[in-house]
């Protein structure tokens, strides 16, 4: 039972972040690395710490619960919203990545829209993207996009070996050096790596879901070391093939071959599958805001429809990828990931009326984490502005 757990934490790590690590090794350098390491072990410290918040109350159920044990009404409230911007901002990117592949696949298309009026390449796939992804947002049952969805450990390497094969047997090769360090652009490469250890919200799902709850602790060790070492290789590889050139996307990198196509294919499936999952949770916490004489299927079918087309004008007023995800790791993939589970476990536990070594420890990953989301956060809204 725990090796389909292990698979379904995988999938919730294994998204979209993988196609950033090369450019987040890219802006930090090859130093950055160490970062990447650090950032997976405080965020498996930090997966623990939401289990033994969990063992201390066996009402709790989900990550707001956790919240509200530590800290009462506010503190359920703060979880809540740091979890439903971080997933609406996600979404936000699925729809950014599909205009960007889409362009790099038919980089002349325009859209002409009525007389005189003509919509952009990656704007115009941006819209059809949403288009295709409406229905997907009105289903009851998303056990279908589940199951899709779950392909994203798979997706991951298949997208991993395309990029290899390509490097290594289509005229690319690893002959980039890179720098060594690049001071300018480490809180970047901070923010992406952190972005791809935020699944930290479904955890106590998952834990709830378990029979053998003492393993949970083995399956956080097994996902933590696969997903880094999957992340770790494929910064290292896009870097080594393309050097500073590398885009916030590495699929936008690669040349029109077979295995290229492979590759941007399958990034394309899994965000289209994924869309509708990440903003269910956001739709119910939404609905239960309305009294009960509401008709709650029109309910979800409008609410699901004004907050795709809200992230479709987000994503078209702020179509940079990379900062984009950048400014979710800094802002709230940290705070979400790491910070409230400390903040919360010191509350739960009581040991921060003791002074001891773990206490010290937990204070200095709060500490460190508040300073990175601050900074890393003005970094990332410099690079949006910068991009216009």
């Amino acid at each position: 039972f725990s090796v389909i757990i292990s698979f379904f934490l995988l999938t919730n790590f294994l998204g979209v972040g993988i196609l950033s690590t090369p450019y987040a090794l890219a802006s930090g350098g090859w130093l950055s690395l160490i970062l990447l390491f650090a950032i997976a072990t405080a965020a498996f410290f930090s997966g623990l710490l939401i289990q033994r918040c969990m063992d201390s109350d066996s009402n709790i159920r989900t990550y707001p619960d956790i919240g509200e044990l530590a800290f009462g009404k506010k503190g359920r409230l703060i979880v809540s919203i740091f979890m439903y911007i971080e997933l609406y901002l996600v979404a936000t990117g699925f729809l950014i990545l599909e205009g960007d592949n889409l362009q790099n696949l038919f980089p002349n298309m325009e859209f002409e829209v009525g007389q005189g009026l003509t919509i952009g390449g990656k704007q115009g796939f941006i819209i059809i993207v949403s288009l295709i992804i409406l229905p997907t947002v009105w289903l009851d049952n998303l056990s279908l996009l589940s199951y899709v969805s779950a392909s994203g450990v798979l997706a991951s390497g298949i997208i991993l070996g395309s990029i290899i094969w390509t490097g290594a047997f289509e005229g690319i090769g690893f002959q980039q050096k890179g720098t060594l360090v690049n001071w300018d652009g480490m809180l970047t490469a901070i923010s992406l790596y952190a972005f791809c250890y935020c699944a930290h919200p479904v955890f106590p799902t998952l834990y709830t879901s378990m029979k053998k709850k003492h393993q949970f602790s083995n399956v956080l060790v097994v996902c933590f070391i696969l997903c880094t070492i999957t992340y770790a290789s494929m910064a290292i590889f896009g870097y080594l093939m393309f050097g500073p050139q590398i885009q916030s996307q590495v699929t936008l990198n690669l040349p029109a071959s077979i295995s290229s196509k492979v590759a941007i294919y399958t990034t394309l499936v899994n965000p289209i599958a994924k869309y509708a999952l990440m903003v269910t949770p956001i739709v119910n916490a939404i609905k239960t805001r309305f009294s009960c004489r509401y008709n709650l299927r029109f309910l979800s079918i409008l609410i699901g429809t004004n907050l795709l087309i809200s992230t479709v004008l987000v994503a078209l007023a702020i179509p940079f990828f990379g900062s984009l995800m950048s400014l979710v790791g800094a802002l709230l993939s940290i705070t979400a990931s790491i910070i409230l589970p400390c903040l919360c476990y010191l509350k739960i536990s009581g040991i921060y009326r003791r002074f001891n070594g773990q206490l010290v420890g937990i204070c200095l990953i709060i500490i460190v984490g508040v300073c990175l989301v601050i900074f890393g956060t003005y970094t990332s809204i410099l690079d949006i502005i910068g991009n216009f």
